[in-house]
C-alpha cells in the first residue's frame, strides 16, 4: 500500500482500534506457486498491548500459505465508500474513494492445540457474547470440539512491518469535510459507517473547545 504522508497512520492505538472493529482480514502470501489469499477472523493477542494478532485457518490453507514458513501479509480493511465531486463545490474535481486499512507483515508463530483451542474459543466467545452459544456448551462436548480443532491451526503474528493508512479527505477544508459527512449520512450515496469515521477523525483534528 503506498503511503502518503498526509493519510500515515501510525498510532498503535488507532491500528489496534481498526482491528478490533474490523476482524474479518485477508491473509496474503508469495509462494512457489504465485500469490494466494485466505479471508478469517483474527483478534489481538490479549497478553500483548502492541499489534500482535492471533488467529487460526483451516486444513490445508496453513500449507497453502506456508504459514509459519515464510512472509504473512495480514490486510484489514475499515470503512471505505465512495466520494463523489459533487460535494466539492463547484471548482474542477474528479471522485475519489475514502478508507481506512492496514497492512500488518511478518513470519507467524504456529500455536500448539492448547494454545490454538484456547484462540478459537476466544473467537466464539467474542462474536457470540456472554449469553451466547459458547464453544464448550451443549450439545458440544470436550471431544466434539478437539475434533473439529484439529483441522485447524492457530497462528501468532506480530508484525515486523506495518503500514496504516487512513484517507478521509484530510486535505480538504473542514467546510467540505462537513459537507461529505452530511452526504454520507443520508441519500444515494449514503454510508454510516464512513460517515462515522470521518466525523470522529474531523472532530479530533479540531481544536480543543471548537464544536
Amino acid at each position: 500500500m503506498r503511503q502518503n504522508p498526509s493519510f500515515a497512520m501510525t498510532d498503535v492505538g488507532e491500528i489496534r482500534r481498526l482491528i478490533e472493529h474490523h476482524p474479518w482480514v485477508t491473509l496474503v502470501a508469495s509462494t512457489p506457486d504465485g500469490l494466494v489469499a485466505s479471508h478469517y477472523a483474527v483478534l489481538l493477542d490479549d497478553s500483548r498491548d502492541d499489534l500482535t494478532t492471533v488467529g487460526h485457518v483451516g486444513k490445508p490453507d496453513d500449507a497453502i500459505l506456508g504459514l509459519g514458513d515464510r512472509e504473512l501479509l495480514v490486510v484489514v480493511q475499515g470503512p471505505h465508500g465512495y466520494i463523489t465531486p459533487r460535494w466539492y463545490g463547484d471548482g474542477p474535481a474528479v471522485p475519489t474513494w475514502n478508507f481506512v486499512s492496514a497492512h500488518l507483515s511478518g513470519i507467524p508463530e504456529i500455536l500448539t492445540p492448547e494454545e490454538n483451542l484456547r484462540v478459537l474459543d476466544r473467537l466464539v466467545e467474542r462474536f457470540e457474547g456472554e449469553d451466547g452459544r459458547g464453544l464448550y456448551r451443549a450439545p458440544n462436548d470436550a471431544a466434539f470440539v478437539d475434533r473439529l480443532a484439529a483441522g485447524t491451526v492457530g497462528f501468532r503474528l506480530t508484525p515486523t512491518r506495518v503500514v496504516g493508512k487512513r484517507k478521509l479527505s484530510q486535505n480538504r477544508p473542514a467546510e467540505v469535510v462537513d459537507t461529505i459527512i452530511a452526504g454520507l449520512g443520508d441519500g444515494p450515496y449514503a454510508n454510516p459507517s464512513l460517515a462515522a469515521e470521518m466525523q470522529r477523525a474531523a472532530d479530533a483534528r479540531r481544536p480543543a473547545g471548537r464544536a
